[in-house]
């Protein structure tokens, strides 16, 4: 452990401390001085991707529930408490973890243990207050079928993943969430909101050792809680794609949308980090390849972009882009091709190389600005791959070249292996359009 200390303070000002509990809680404890600030994560090592078919959204639904009582905390006691300390909580879910953050002075963060260690193992989950909640993710669901590129890349995410968890929304499915009953939830609380299942982080302006006394007292008693076998531990091996998928929706509004994805590799590879330049080649600001030639110089796209999505499993390299008035879909979809098989067949320049990584390196350090910026980098990395990795990111950028970029933009963004839909407009918009002009 003294080797990972060491070179965590050398990439990172903060003081990295490795512990775990009786009862498997994993604890990383980052000493950094400065501002009097503290932020307090907790990571479950569960997501989406854990849910069976029937359950689909109960990850984003329980992290919901997470703040509408347990046992010594009624509702909206959390909020009420962090307003009064003078503080921040929130909390996201994801495919592969589920994650809850408080952002508080160093004088009054051990508060946040107290929360956290009661609603691991005691969440309330009243069958009144789980109706109530579920009638407000039902409608969040709703408002996001009102979105075209949400609904688009949804179903463009399902083809690309027929058979891995993946392929489901992070929010579900109506119909699994209406059927869904409070015991099925407490069943899933049960198996996977476990210290043995969790990662703890406390970061910024604390002393290691009182922090490590703090955490003792209030998760040290809590029981490991069962390790129950789960039927989610299967997953099916995809296939490598055998050609070039497509489908097509219309929407009630002039907008011509593609979006098209490829199946890549997992979160924090070298890979990973070589496909973070490939998106910033293409569309990394004004100066990358497709804003400057489809967007400013042939003015066949209003906006464009890709996205570098990996995950514990695997992952998808994302394009989305619009069409500009008057352009015909082929005409973009031509020229967006072009630029991928360019990628494929040339060396990047050294100056294109170097502007993007600077870019990428500025962000990262810029993510590194807060205490809560460096729980969260931390955290992610403790739960989805290792937490050593989260500030190697900058030298794993500095570490791609030219040659990379091309191996990497031919062995993954090749024609065959994607999936590609267009939103285009329904034909009485099209009349509507018309009939306007007349």
């Amino acid at each position: 452990m003294r080797a990972a200390e060491k070179s965590a303070k050398r990439t990172l000002p903060a003081a990295i401390r490795e512990h775990k509990l009786a009862n498997g809680l994993e604890v990383l404890v980052a000493e950094r001085h400065g501002d009097p600030v503290v932020a307090v994560m907790v990571w479950y090592k569960v997501g989406s991707k854990n849910e069976r078919e029937f359950e689909a959204g109960v990850s984003h639904f329980l992290e919901h529930m997470m703040f509408k009582g347990s046992s010594r905390y009624a509702k909206g006691a959390i909020d009420r408490i962090t307003t009064e300390l003078g503080g921040q909580n929130n909390a996201f879910t994801s495919y592969d973890h589920t994650a809850y953050w408080f952002e508080l002075a160093s004088d009054r963060w051990e508060r946040a243990l107290e929360i956290e260690a009661d609603r691991m193992r005691t969440l309330t989950l009243d069958a009144a207050e789980y109706d109530a909640e579920r009638a407000v993710v039902l409608e969040e669901l709703a408002m996001g079928q009102d979105d075209p590129w949400r609904v688009l890349s949804e179903r463009v995410q399902a083809a690309a993943l027929p058979r891995h968890p993946y392929r489901r929304p992070i929010i579900g499915f109506p119909d699994a969430l209406s059927g869904l009953g409070v015991e099925a939830m407490r069943d899933y609380y049960r198996r996977f909101y476990r210290p043995a299942n969790a990662t703890l982080i406390v970061c910024g302006d604390v002393d290691t050792a009182h922090a490590l006394t703090t955490i003792e007292k209030h998760f040290g008693s809590l029981p490991a809680g069962e390790n129950v076998p789960t039927p989610e531990t299967f997953r099916p091996t995809e296939a490598e794609p055998r050609g070039e998928q497509r489908l097509s929706l219309s929407w009630d509004d002039q907008g011509k949308r593609v979006c098209m994805a490829w199946p890549t590799t997992r979160f924090a590879s070298d890979d990973d980090a070589t496909l973070d330049v490939v998106s910033s080649v293409l569309s990394g600001g004004r100066l990358s390849r497709l804003h400057r030639r489809l967007v400013l110089d042939r003015a066949l796209a209003t906006t464009i972009s890709t996205s570098n999505d990996t995950r514990i499993e695997g992952g998808l390299f994302w394009l989305f882009a619009e069409c500009a008035q008057d352009v015909k879909p082929e005409k973009l979809e031509r020229a967006i091709d072009a630029e991928l098989a360019r990628l494929g067949d040339e060396l990047v320049t050294a100056k294109e190389l170097t502007r993007v990584k600077r870019m990428l390196e500025a962000a990262e350090a810029y993510d590194h600005e807060t205490v809560t910026d460096i729980a969260e980098d931390l955290g992610e990395h403790a739960t989805d791959s290792n937490w050593r990795l989260a500030f190697d990111a900058i030298e794993r950028i500095k570490a791609v070249d030219a040659k990379r970029v091309r191996d990497v933009a031919r062995r993954f963004l090749r024609p065959e292996r994607r999936t590609v839909g267009w939103c285009l407009p329904k034909a009485s918009a099209g009349r509507k359009k018309s009939a306007r002009r007349r």
